[in-house]
């Protein structure tokens, strides 16, 4: 997949596409449904499938104010991920301050016709962009008439009565929810981060553990999880905890993972760890006896859930 971060450089390969275009953070369900319509409509007219998208997410350039900024997907996965789909080209679009004064009709005349000469977008049902959102299926639909693109309009994806969102699957994760989380997604949640020194607290327990400093900002709710960590490429099971280690009193956010059957040094090192279910919140114990016994009760539970 050809990843473009300059629009005035879009290849002349690229033209006569069919396009969609979004922010995608996720990759979740909704919008594979539009990749694969994407994908598919591409390969009937024996044309690239392009995904237009911006780089940063637009709120963290309108609403710097909110911190943390919760995007579930980081740059490079979402890149990843589109790729594994099949899509051709990726077009990332710089969004600034002033970027964001651009009017629909200007995106749709320099992006969209004069560089791509598009011969299709498809969008989802609520999408809006340019200045003032005024760009929407209505403006679409007239811009395709008058200029000889064809517009259509994806309807929402849901699973039972639910639409599935972006809001919706960060809601479920803050909560802890990563089983919903992960039905929305159409795969775990994942965190990945370097292995950093803890206060080695863990292996005196008997249970070692590696802390990990986490790529990115949206973090499941403080508790227990029963987790896949891969490592190098190869899966390991294992339970992880999300919290202030309140029997010792540590004051500070810490996610560090007991990997079932391993005693490598892997510090420094980058473990992926994907979420497959919440055991129990966060619990104060009030001697260190009392949390071995419920760590053995963590680490059993956590096996019975990862065998399944």
């Amino acid at each position: 997949m050809d990843v473009i971060r300059d629009s005035e450089k879009i290849p002349a390969r690229l033209q006569r596409a069919v396009v969609t275009i979004g922010n995608f953070d996720g990759v979740h369900l909704g919008h594979r449904f539009i990749f694969r319509r994407l994908v598919e409509e591409a390969r009937r007219e024996g044309c690239p499938a392009v995904v237009i998208s911006f780089e940063p997410h637009p709120k963290m350039v309108l609403h710097p104010e909110r911190r943390p900024f919760y995007l579930i997907t980081s740059p490079e996965e979402k890149i990843r991920l589109l790729a594994e789909l099949g899509i051709d080209a990726l077009i990332l679009i710089p969004f600034s301050l002033e970027y964001a004064r651009t009017t629909a009709e200007a995106f749709v005349r320099e992006i969209l016709w004069e560089r791509l000469r598009i011969r299709k977008i498809l969008i989802g049902h609520d999408y809006t962009f340019g200045r003032g959102k005024e760009g929407n299926e209505a403006f679409l639909a007239e811009a395709g008439r008058r200029l000889g693109f064809a517009v259509e309009v994806m309807n929402a994806f849901r699973i039972g009565d639910t639409v599935i969102s972006s809001t919706k699957i960060r809601n479920a994760l803050l909560a802890g929810e990563v089983g919903f989380a992960a039905t929305l997604l159409g795969r775990p949640y994942n965190l990945s981060g370097r292995v950093v020194s803890g206060n080695r607290r863990g292996g005196g327990l008997g249970f070692p553990t590696a802390n990990i400093a986490p790529d990115k900002e949206l973090v499941p709710a403080r508790g227990v999880y029963a987790v896949h960590c891969l490592l190098e490429g190869k899966r390991h099971d294992g339970v992880l905890n999300i919290g202030f280690n309140p029997t010792f009193a540590d004051g500070k956010l810490s996610i560090e993972v007991h990997i079932f059957h391993f005693h490598g040094n892997i510090y420094g090192e980058i473990l992926d760890v994907h979420f497959i279910e919440r055991i129990r919140d966060e619990i104060r114990f009030t001697s260190s006896e009392q949390l071995i016994a419920q760590i053995d009760r963590d680490v059993a539970r956590a096996r019975e859930i990862l065998i399944l």
